[in-house]
């Protein structure tokens, strides 16, 4: 199993972007897929979680600003970003988990300030 991020890149603060992960196989087979974030310094951190039947979960901070998403037909998972913080600058990682955990590789979002 693969995945690939991208979409991330340099924005000012309170802009937008969305990030794509798509996946070498069908993310139906896919307990649930997530989005986690590691800032330099600090540890990853859960982001945002997606189940098969499409019920999204977002920590505190990102709730009314992210959006978790998914699209079979693609088979992809986006993460629409909006209000951006200078503290939202991370790596991006996708996360898809069935009986293992994937990983992506990783997309850098810079927000200035």
């Amino acid at each position: 199993v693969q995945l690939q991020a991208s979409g991330g890149g340099l924005v000012q603060a309170g802009g937008s972007l969305r990030l794509s992960c798509i996946a070498s196989v069908g993310i139906n087979s896919f307990n649930y897929m997530a989005w986690y974030r590691q800032a330099p310094g600090k540890e990853r951190e859960l982001v945002a979680t997606i189940t098969v039947g499409g019920k999204a979960k977002y920590v505190d901070a990102m709730k009314g600003r992210f959006t978790i998403a998914r699209d079979v037909a693609k088979d992809a998972a986006f993460l629409g970003m909006n209000s951006l913080k200078p503290e939202d600058t991370a790596v991006y990682y996708c996360n898809a988990h069935s009986s293992e955990d994937y990983w992506g590789q990783g997309t850098q979002v810079t927000v200035s300030s």
